[in-house]
């Protein structure tokens, strides 16, 4: 018996419906963002050249995340569209091609890791020891680009459709074999950094595998894969990339942030770049609800703009908005009060600990405009638009934070400037995405009967 899709109960009730999607990715990010932080610990135990050499590779490897986030991004809004005009034909044409990108990615990006690996490490400023600690890091993680891509693409297919629960499932068991590999091949096996890129593969090995089991022996999915939809379909391509590409271009653009960052921290101490990283990991967890309720969005905006249900999309809009802000709020507060004792038990050295207090009760006083930033920048891609995103990055990145941060550390300003550059940035950046947000409800006439 074919599955029916989620539109109806999406449309029954869109507040219930939000929670429904954003729960289980919430629930899927807090386990993947805790061991991130778990990860980094157990790297912080080898050394802070350790800290700082996978510093060095976490721009390229976001490149790839970039890639796989912006695509899948633009597949899951295209696919939640065609749902909602109940066009399950070219709903699953598009996860097709999808699949078809995630191909064509990884032959190229495997290849390019393996040739240009190490120099992008050394022009992004790794030498000597950290240098070989890095490419070490890095040439073990290239092999398995692959399997990252192929696991996002299927879990924005399925986003797409308003499945989250089975995406959850897997990454929980993804993410608990890392939790295990990782000790055993860091510390066990005296592998190091290399264990844990060893642990990754493996561990995303797992994870394509049980989507296929999914999707193509239980069949467990309102969206089907055929063959023939593997050919080129450039209108569909077009749909994908017009959201895709502008995402994945901020992303590369956030990636080059980082890098200017390291660049401008390193002049400070290492220790800076250290603390940078771990604060980085931890503020993590305060994006998680807001990253949850935008990708719920990303496919109940998606569907009820196809649908042309115009006073339930704006309903839910507002509504994750409001939730968004009250929930980071909260988180904010709890953070600010904790810091002091979250730090130490990442790194034992003092500075590290110290810049790394300092950073978190900072930068997470603009977590509630982020909420409101990344929110409003999913809405416009649910309703195929990539530019806002892109623009609004640009600003915030390449115009606002990296020329202040810089200034700041020419003119001899104290480290402390350069967290308050990134406020000023992230402030700035929620007006814009919001205006944009706006724009586009006008533009297409988004208005309330």
């Amino acid at each position: 018996m074919e599955k029916e899709s989620r539109l109806k109960d999406f449309l029954a009730n869109p507040y219930k419906s939000m929670w429904k999607m954003a729960l289980p990715i919430i629930a899927g990010m807090m386990v993947q963002t805790l061991f991130n932080v778990v990860d980094i610990m157990f790297i912080g135990w080898l050394g802070a050249d350790e800290v700082t050499a996978v510093a060095f590779v976490s721009p390229l490897f976001f490149i790839i995340i970039g890639l796989g986030v912006g695509i899948g991004t633009g597949a899951t809004a295209t696919i939640a569209q065609y749902i909602g005009q109940k066009d399950k034909n070219n709903a699953e044409k598009t996860a097709s091609q999808t699949l078809l990108i995630g191909f064509l990615s990884t032959v190229i990006l495997t290849i390019l890791g393996v040739i240009y690996g190490e120099g992008l490490l050394s022009i992004l400023g790794a030498e000597g020891q950290i240098l070989t600690i890095a490419y070490s890091y890095l040439r073990i993680l290239t092999f398995g680009l692959g399997l990252v891509i192929f696991s996002m693409f299927f879990r924005a297919i399925l986003a797409g459709e308003g499945e989250t629960k089975i995406p959850m499932i897997i990454g929980l068991i993804g993410t608990v074999l890392n939790l295990i590999l990782d000790p055993i091949l860091i510390f066990t096996f005296e592998y190091g950094v290399r264990g844990a890129a060893f642990a990754t593969i493996i561990s995303q090995i797992v994870m394509v595998l049980a989507y296929l089991f999914i999707i193509f022996v239980k069949k467990s999915t309102f969206i089907s894969f055929h063959v023939r939809d593997l050919s080129l379909n450039n209108h569909i391509m077009s749909k994908i990339f017009q959201i895709g590409i502008p995402s994945s271009l901020s992303m590369l653009i956030i990636s080059f942030g980082q890098v200017v960052m390291n660049k401008i921290l390193v002049n400070y101490s290492t220790e800076a770049v250290a603390a940078y990283q771990i604060v980085s990991r931890l503020d993590m967890l305060l994006f998680m609800p807001i990253l949850g309720i935008a990708i719920s969005l990303t496919t109940i905006v998606g569907m009820f703009y196809g649908a042309k249900e115009f006073d339930k999309l704006l309903s839910v809009v507002y509504y994750g908005i409001n939730r968004a802000v009250l929930i980071t709020t909260i988180s904010v507060v709890l953070f600010f009060v904790l810091a002091s004792n979250i730090l130490p038990i990442f790194s034992s050295n003092p500075l590290v600990i110290d810049i790394g207090v300092t950073y978190l009760k900072i930068i997470i006083l603009a977590y509630p405009a982020v909420g409101i930033s990344v929110i409003c920048s999913r809405v416009c891609q649910a309703l195929g638009q990539g530019m806002p995103l892109l623009i609004t990055t640009i600003t915030r990145v390449i115009i606002l934070t990296a020329p202040l941060s810089y200034y700041f550390y020419f003119i001899g300003k104290p480290i402390e400037w350069v967290w308050f550059s990134q406020i000023f940035a992230i402030l700035i950046a929620a007006i814009i995405s919001f205006a944009w947000m706006r724009f586009y409800f006008n533009k297409f006439n988004i208005v309330r009967n």
